[in-house]
């Protein structure tokens, strides 16, 4: 090599040698150098630094070759990274998206998406997924033909993962989907939330209601929130419902009966639910579907529309039908029907009803008024109406009379109401058919300041126990009114609890005067029933212009409280409660629902008031049910046990299910010395 050569590298390689200057320790490079500085082909000095030289650009060729670079972050290889560095680019680097798409190779789409589940925390990126080949896990024959088997059945890789999960196996989504692949199963297509039985939200979807075909169905047992529903059933086919659904023509569908939809809506009513919109919380008890022959209750959107497939024909052939069925138990004495109207408010600016008065907000307000009679002996519902105009209010007690001719023909109750159910002139029709009433007289300043010149006034017992004024003052007198043909009866009564006297007006001069102002001191039971049902049955509850939608409502609440009433006279000792109490104390609760071989059993567990529903006379009422193909009901209280130690260590039980049974005579030996009775 030429001198000039050896100044330039012994000039340059300080400044390009990036080593540090010392002996070289490797033997093969010191060898060499010591070899070329004693042949004198190199300084031994400049031949240190040419190796230093020659080692720095090695290094630098291996690390361009072997090393990684920027190369590694900026062109990921590995999925997970990419993902990772997509979102740092996208939340760190604050890049646009369609700029990451395209530096990562995604779509905008997954840009997107990517980013919506690091901010919902749904991408862990602390353990990534380990680079190369793992180690399978090896399956067991059993256990592949079972993974195939739930395959043939539609169930997809994360669904068998969870199965196989709930049985202790824990394998992962994608061994279940390698072993699907190596048996030759393809995947499956993608499915909608809905198909698989979720919404949006990720809640379970309840299944379609249809009619349970019982004669069919297996041996089954689950649990019921809602069972105490059963509870009513005798009293159901007692009162022949499923004849007065087909007499009044319901409507129905192909998947859902009329009796269906019809028992649907009776067996909300029964436990109180307020609102449709409520039905969710029922949707996935199979004991109230069986109460109305379905597998579970049809959906929110059906019942809350069904009733715009219904007509003013329907609701008053249903409340003929019901009425009859009602009257051939005899559960009517229909001598005294107390009518009255009440108003179920509409709120909303945009409503169109007409403003009606409300007794209970003392004011007139926008609602849908409707009337009720009631049978003032036994409590119960008779007659109600809604779509009633205001101008139309005053022919109501007509509309009424007429009904009420067609299905007691010969009989002419005494109807009881207040002054301003019905105008004087509705007062002389009534009077022209010979139909007795007990009404108030509209009393203005000059009859309340003209009270003490009337003479004689006497005093009366009404006989009514829980009267709190059993002995008022009353005067009697016989007046004409306007617009009345005749004349009719005025008794003024004085001491009653009130401010201001009452002046009852009437057409019954023979009815002694005791019975007159006791009569109409009963009116107040229809109120009471019109509030138990606002409160229990949440009457006011259904808010809605279409007038026939709330009388079917109304109509429902009629049976509903039938039903009641019916449970609550076989109920020794609550024969007079409401139905909120009866419901808090019997029917609300959860039981066990048994089916098998046409046969339905019915186990409520262990409560205090067992003892009573245990004495009802269940024997004597209806044991099938006709609605559900003539399926035999049992109901069975639990009671508790009674265990009485002997001398022998024996005891003897009482039978939890038989309701007379007693004691068994088994004894059974428990191995325990004296003791009392020990209640379990």
């Amino acid at each position: 090599m030429p001198l000039p050569l050896f100044k330039i590298l012994a000039s340059s390689v300080p400044y390009i040698g990036s080593l540090p200057m010392e002996p070289i320790r490797c033997p093969k490079i010191g060898v060499l150098t010591y070899s070329m500085g004693q042949r004198g082909i190199l300084p031994t000095e400049i031949a240190r630094r040419f190796i230093n030289l020659y080692l720095d650009i090695i290094t630098a060729i291996c690390y361009k070759l072997f090393m990684r670079d920027e190369s590694f972050f900026l062109r990921p290889v590995h999925e997970w990274q990419r993902r990772y560095e997509a979102l740092r680019a996208s939340f760190v680097e604050r890049l646009p998206a369609r700029i990451v798409a395209e530096r990562f190779g995604y779509s905008l789409a997954y840009i997107h998406l990517l980013r919506h589940l690091f901010a919902h925390q749904k991408i862990d990126f602390s353990e990534p997924v380990p680079e190369g080949k793992t180690n399978r896990r090896r399956l067991d024959t059993a256990l592949k033909a079972k993974i195939c088997n739930w395959r043939e059945h539609r169930l997809s890789a994360g669904e068998i993962t969870a199965l196989l999960s709930e049985e202790g196996v824990e394998i992962s989504v994608r061994t279940i989907e390698r072993v699907l692949a190596e048996e030759g199963y393809p995947r499956l297509p993608r499915r909608s939330r809905l198909k698989l039985g979720l919404t949006v939200k990720g809640a379970q979807v309840p299944a379609v209601a249809e009619k349970l075909p019982l004669a069919k169905m297996p041996k089954s047992s689950w649990e019921s929130e809602a069972a105490g529903v059963l509870l009513f059933a005798p009293f159901i086919d007692q009162l022949n419902l499923p004849q007065v659904v087909q007499e009044a023509s319901l409507p129905g569908t192909k998947t859902i009966p009329a009796l269906s939809y019809f028992l649907s809506f009776l067996a909300l009513k029964l436990i109180g639910t307020e609102r449709y919109a409520h039905l969710v919380e029922h949707a996935f008890d199979p004991g109230l579907g069986l109460f109305a022959g379905l597998n579970v209750l049809p959906k929110c959107t059906a019942m809350s529309t069904y009733a715009y497939s219904l007509d003013a024909v329907h609701l008053l052939r249903l409340q003929q039908s019901f009425v009859k069925q009602a009257a051939r138990l005899r559960l009517y004495d229909a001598d005294l029907i107390n009518l009255d109207f009440h108003t179920i408010p509409h709120y909303g600016e945009q409503s169109v009803l007409e403003n009606h008065w409300a007794g209970s907000r003392s004011k007139a307000m926008k609602g849908a008024l409707t009337l009720f009679a009631q049978d003032a002996s036994s409590k119960l519902i008779l007659y109600t109406a809604a779509d009633i105009k205001r101008d139309e209010a005053n022919e109501q007690v007509l509309g009424f009379l007429s009904f009420w001719k067609k299905q007691q023909r010969g009989l002419k109750p005494t109807f009881v109401f207040d002054s301003k159910f019905t105008s004087y002139a509705k007062l002389s029709e009534l009077n022209q058919q010979e139909v007795k009433f007990i009404t108030l007289r509209r009393r203005g300043k000059t009859m309340i300041e003209g009270i003490d010149a009337l003479s004689p006034w006497k005093r009366i017992h009404i006989p009514h126990g829980k009267r709190k004024y059993p002995n008022p003052i009353i005067h009697e007198s016989v007046i004409t009114l306007p617009d009345y043909q005749g004349q009719l009866r005025q008794v003024v009564v004085r001491g009653n609890g009130r401010e201001k006297p009452a002046f009852l007006i009437s057409n019954d001069f023979a009815a002694p005067t005791e019975l007159l102002v006791g009569n109409y001191a009963r009116r107040w039971r229809v109120e009471n029933v019109i509030a138990e049902a606002v409160k229990f049955f949440n009457l006011n509850a259904l808010s809605s212009p279409i007038l026939v939608k709330v009388h079917f409502d109304v109509v429902m609440t009629m049976i509903a409280d039938t039903l009641y009433s019916l449970l609550a006279r076989k109920l020794r000792g609550f024969e007079n409660c409401d139905a909120s109490k009866i419901n808090r104390l019997f029917v609300k609760g959860k039981a066990r629902v048994s089916l098998s071989s046409q046969k339905l059993s019915v186990t409520f567990p262990r409560r205090a008031h067992n003892p009573i529903l245990r004495s009802v006379p269940w024997h004597q009422l209806p044991q099938s049910l006709s609605w559900l193909d003539g399926a035999g009901l049992e109901l069975r209280f639990t009671r508790n046990y009674i265990r009485r130690a002997a001398f022998d260590g024996s005891f003897f039980r009482a039978d939890a299910c038989n309701p007379g049974s007693g004691f068994s005579q088994k004894p059974f030996s428990m191995g325990i010395g004296l003791g009392a009775y020990n209640l379990l």
